[in-house]
C-alpha cells in the first residue's frame, strides 16, 4: 500500500512515523495476525449490485436534497450473487483510505478487507494511506497507528479545492473514509463536490465509533463499540470485586460515548452494576407530553435550532420571554404548560435518586456499590446547559471577580444552581474553556461532582437519623483505554467485511453510500453486503455565527411551536443524524426490568478479558443482539 502525506497539501505531512515492529508484538499480537477472517458467502464468489428503491433523508428532506442535488434519492444497493465477473469489474483502480476522528477498534481491519478486494478482484490496483486523518487525504491488532487519523473537516472552498487537486494529482478512482458521524457528513459532502465537478473519483463511507450512535436499520452497528464496551465491562467487573472485598467504597464510574448512552446501558446489561444512569430517561420520562416526542424534545434542549415547528403539537398557550440561548427554555416555560415532571430531573434529582438507594443499601448492611454515568449526562439536564449558556454569555464580556459580584448577571435559578456545585466544578466551569471561550463541558469530571454532592445530601441526611452507615467514593472515568484495543473476533471479521464490501462498492462505481454489512445475529456466512445512502441518514441543524450568544423566545400558535430569534437566521448545516438509547427498545427495556433488582441486591458479574478462542470468544454485544430481535 503506498502512502500518501496528505488530502490537503498542507496537512499530514509532520505526522510521526508509527514505527510498529512485529519483532516485539507480544505473543497475543502475533497470534491475532493469524487470526482466520471469514467474508459473507456472497462475497466469496461473483457477485453484482442490485439496486433498491429511492432514498429519502432522516429528517427535513427538502433541506437535504437542497444541499445534495446529485446524492439525494439515489438508491442504497445490495450484493447478490451471480453467475459470472462482469467484464466492468475486471480493471485495476485507484483507491484512497483515510482514518478520520477518534480511534475505535478494528480500523486496521476495515483496511486489510478494501487491500484484499483490490488484490483479488482488482489487479494491478494501488491504495493510497493518507497519513494523519482528512487533513492528510495490520492485521486484527488494534490502533489506527498503520497511517493514523485526524479531526481536521473539509468544509471550506478552499479545503474543497485542495482535496479536488489531490484526487486528480493520484489520479484516483475512489475514496474510502473510515470515520464517525462527522467524517461521514464529510465523505458525502465530498462525493457531492466531486460529482458536481464531473469528476471521476468516488466516495465510500465506514461506520467507525465506539459511542455507538451511527446506527440504522440497515447500518446496525458502528464498529469499535462491542470492543471499547467489553474492554470498558472488564475494568467494571474488576472494580465490582474490589468493592465487594473491601465493602467500604462507592465507584463512581463515568464511561466515554459522547451525549448517547449506549456505552453506559451496553456495560451495564454486562456487569449489573447498582445503579447506571441513562441519560435519555431523563428526557424520556416526561418528552411524550403533548405528543411531542423524545427526539423533538432532545432537539429543543440540546440544539436550540432557529426555527423548530411541531404540527402534531396540542399546546394551546405558550407565554413568549426572553432568554439567554434555547438551552434554557424549558427550566423557565415548562411549567406554564404543566410539564411538571420537567423540574424533578435536576441535577439535585439524580444526587437524591443515587442517595436515597446507597440509604437503602445501608440498612441492608451495604456500604459499597458501583454506579456508572454516560459521559454525556450533563447534555440532558436542562438547568445545566441554562447555566452553561448563561456562563458563556456572561463570561464572553466580564471578568469573574473575587467579590462574586459577576453572579448578580445570572438568573435566580442559576445562580442557586452553581452555588450548589461543589468548588471544584465551580471552578471548572470558570476556567476550562476552549479557544470560542465556551465552557468545556466534555472535561467536566461529573463523577466527582455526584461524589461530592452525594457527600454532602448524606451527611445531612445523617444529622437528619435518616441514614446511619458511612460513605467513601472513588471516581474513575473509562475511556481511552478502550478505543484501540485488540479488535473482538467480532469487530475483527465485521470491519474485514466493511472494508471489503467497500471496494466492491467503488468497483461498482458507487459514491455517496456506506459501507453496509447485515443480518450480524446470523454466522458470518449468512451475513448481508451492500451500501446505504448516506443522505438517507441525514438531518439539518441551523447553525449561527456565535453558539450560545443570541437572545429569542418561544410562542406557539395553537398548531404550531417556533423559535423566533432576533439575529440573523443561519445557514442549514447537514448532519447524519446521531442514534440516541430508544427507551421502548429491547436493550433500554431488558435494562429497566432489572435495575431495580440490581440497585438493592449484588448480581455482579465480571465478564473477564476479552476472549479470542474458547467459550465467549465469538459472543456478541447485547444491545446488537436485543435490537436485531436475537437472544442475549
Amino acid at each position: 500500500m503506498a502512502v500518501a502525506n496528505s488530502v490537503l497539501p498542507k496537512g499530514g505531512g509532520g505526522s510521526p512515523s508509527p514505527g510498529r515492529l512485529a519483532s516485539v508484538y507480544s505473543e497475543v499480537q502475533t497470534n491475532r495476525l493469524h487470526h482466520p477472517l471469514p467474508l459473507p458467502s456472497v462475497l466469496e464468489g461473483p457477485f453484482r449490485l442490485l439496486d433498491g428503491p429511492p432514498s429519502s433523508a432522516a429528517g427535513n428532506p427538502d433541506e437535504i436534497a437542497k444541499l445534495f442535488p446529485n446524492m439525494f434519492s439515489q438508491p442504497s444497493a445490495k450484493l447478490v450473487p451471480t453467475g459470472s465477473v462482469p467484464t466492468d469489474l475486471r480493471q485495476g483502480l485507484k483507491i484512497g483510505v483515510v482514518l478520520s476522528g477518534g480511534q475505535a477498534p478494528g480500523g486496521h481491519n476495515v483496511i486489510s478487507g478494501i487491500f484484499d478486494y483490490l488484490q483479488e478482484r482488482a489487479k494491478r490496483s494501488t491504495l493510497y494511506g493518507f497519513k494523519g486523518g482528512p487533513n492528510s487525504l495490520k492485521f486484527s491488532i488494534g490502533g489506527f497507528d498503520m497511517i493514523c487519523s485526524g479531526r481536521d473537516k473539509i468544509e471550506t472552498p478552499e479545503q474543497f479545492k485542495q482535496a479536488e487537486e489531490t484526487a486528480m494529482k493520484l489520479d484516483l478512482d475512489g475514496l474510502l473514509v473510515i470515520g464517525g458521524d462527522d467524517s461521514n457528513t464529510n465523505a458525502c459532502l465530498l462525493a457531492e463536490n466531486f460529482r458536481q465537478k464531473n469528476m471521476k473519483t468516488r466516495v465510500i463511507g465506514c461506520p467507525k465509533t465506539i459511542d455507538g450512535d451511527l446506527k440504522c436499520k440497515e447500518v446496525p452497528a458502528s464498529f469499535g463499540f462491542d470492543t471499547a464496551c467489553k474492554i470498558y465491562s472488564e475494568m467494571i467487573g474488576n472494580v465490582m470485586t474490589d468493592a465487594r472485598s473491601t465493602g467500604k467504597y462507592y465507584h463512581f464510574v463515568r464511561l466515554m460515548g459522547r451525549a448517547a448512552s449506549h456505552i453506559t446501558l451496553e456495560c451495564a446489561l454486562q456487569t449489573h452494576p447498582n445503579i447506571a444512569i441513562i441519560g435519555e430517561e431523563l428526557i424520556g420520562k416526561w418528552a411524550k407530553v403533548n405528543r411531542m416526542d423524545q427526539d423533538d424534545m432532545r432537539h429543543i434542549i440540546l440544539y436550540g435550532s432557529c426555527t423548530i415547528q411541531y404540527g402534531p403539537c396540542t399546546i394551546q398557550y405558550w407565554p413568549c420571554r426572553l432568554v439567554p440561548s434555547s438551552m434554557g427554555l424549558l427550566l423557565g416555560l415548562l411549567p406554564s404548560i404543566g410539564l411538571v415532571a420537567a423540574k424533578k430531573q435536576t441535577l439535585k434529582n439524580v444526587t437524591d435518586y443515587i442517595t436515597d438507594i446507597i440509604c437503602k443499601r445501608a440498612k441492608l448492611g451495604y456500604n459499597y456499590g458501583v454506579i456508572l454515568i454516560p459521559e454525556g449526562l450533563i447534555d440532558f439536564i436542562p438547568e445545566v446547559q441554562q447555566l452553561i449558556a448563561e456562563l458563556n454569555e456572561i463570561l464572553a464580556h466580564d471578568v469573574v471577580d473575587k467579590e462574586g459580584l459577576w453572579k448578580k448577571k445570572l438568573q435566580q435559578q442559576s445562580q442557586l444552581l452553581f452555588e450548589f456545585l461543589p468548588q471544584a466544578i465551580q471552578e471548572q466551569l470558570l476556567l476550562e474553556r476552549d479557544p470560542h471561550g465556551n465552557v468545556q463541558v466534555a472535561k467536566i469530571e461529573t463523577e466527582k461532582m455526584l461524589i461530592s454532592m452525594v457527600e454532602t445530601e448524606l451527611e445531612k441526611r445523617k444529622s437528619e437519623g435518616a441514614y446511619a452507615g458511612h460513605f467513601k467514593g472513588q471516581s474513575h472515568f473509562f475511556g481511552y483505554e478502550g478505543r484501540c484495543g485488540l479488535p473482538t473476533n467480532f469487530d475483527a471479521t465485521y470491519c474485514y467485511a466493511l472494508g471489503y464490501a467497500a471496494g466492491a462498492l467503488l468497483h461498482s462505481g458507487k459514491t455517496g453510500l456506506i459501507s453496509s454489512v447485515g443480518n450480524l445475529s446470523a454466522p458470518v456466512d449468512e451475513w448481508t453486503v451492500g451500501g446505504t445512502a448516506l443522505t438517507s441518514l441525514m438531518d439539518v441543524e441551523r447553525r449561527h455565527g456565535a453558539a450560545n450568544k443570541h437572545f429569542g423566545c418561544f410562542s406557539c400558535d395553537m398548531d404550531k411551536l417556533y423559535w423566533k430569534t432576533n439575529v440573523p437566521p443561519g445557514k442549514f448545516k447537514p448532519v447524519i443524524k446521531k442514534a440516541m438509547v430508544e427507551l421502548e427498545g429491547a436493550p433500554f427495556r431488558k435494562f429497566a426490568l432489572m435495575q431495580d433488582e440490581w440497585a438493592l441486591n449484588n448480581r455482579y458479574i465480571s465478564p473477564g478479558p476479552i476472549q479470542f478462542t474458547g467459550p465467549g470468544s465469538n459472543n456478541v454485544n447485547h444491545t446488537l443482539l436485543l435490537e436485531l430481535g436475537a437472544q442475549a
